[in-house]
């Protein structure tokens, strides 16, 4: 199980897109109520399904409760400003998740 924040954004033209990954590698690294994260661009999808958006960062907790703490973390606080700088456009979503093991052929 686990709670799950997932991130889908296009940034700014110009963003040093890998400058803000690093910032927020350290972020996670710093915060210890991270379990799983992870990021990368969007490489095959149509750009008519893309909707603009480049980029997608995933998150797992071990519960809601963890990822409240972490949102209001001072680290977390003091990154979202340069983060929501450099962001032209974003959708987040935070859900339960719910494993399903896929049928073995």
């Amino acid at each position: 199980m686990g709670f799950k924040h997932l991130v889908i954004v296009r940034f700014k033209e110009g963003t040093v897109v890998e400058q803000i990954m690093k910032g927020l590698e350290k972020l996670v690294s710093e915060v210890n109520l991270v379990k799983t994260f992870a990021w990368g661009e969007d490489l095959e999808s149509p750009e008519m399904l893309t909707q603009g958006f480049t980029h997608a960062i995933s998150m797992t907790f071990d519960k809601k409760q963890d990822y409240t703490a972490f949102q209001t973390h001072p680290n977390h606080v003091e990154f979202s400003a340069t983060f929501s700088a450099a962001i032209e456009k974003i959708v987040v979503l935070c859900f339960s998740s719910v494993q399903v093991k896929p049928a073995i052929a």
